[in-house]
């Protein structure tokens, strides 16, 4: 099974943005595969360094499980990035830019399921 995750939550609350980072990371120990589109806030956590410095109240952090995993893909909202004045080269591996075309093309897959946070 595929999920393509969208989320909008980052550093601004840490709990919130775990929140699809730890249903990405089940979903990838379930052997399934993930996409997860950061928009607004959430672009903060593609950060590099940002992630391992993000320290959720409650539930475990998962960022680093689900950016080095082989079955994760990582897009940062390009718009919502820019405008932050973040550019390509300050993004945590493998993060890349993307946008809604991306997110589309994996809630369209056939297997694909869309989560939202």
């Amino acid at each position: 099974m595929h999920y393509a995750i969208s989320t909008t939550w980052g550093p601004t609350a840490v709990t919130r943005a775990a929140i699809p980072f730890i249903f990405a990371a089940s979903a990838l120990q379930a052997g399934d595969t993930v996409m997860i589109m950061l928009f607004h806030d959430a672009v903060n956590v593609a950060l590099d360094g940002a992630y391992e410095k993000m320290v959720p109240f409650g539930p475990p952090a998962r960022f680093a499980e689900v950016f080095s995993h082989p079955n994760a893909t990582i897009f940062v909202c390009k718009p919502c990035a820019e405008v932050r004045g973040i550019s390509a080269d300050r993004l945590a591996k493998p993060a890349v830019f993307g946008g809604m075309n991306d997110l589309h093309a994996h809630a369209s897959r056939p297997d694909a399921n869309l989560v939202n946070f």
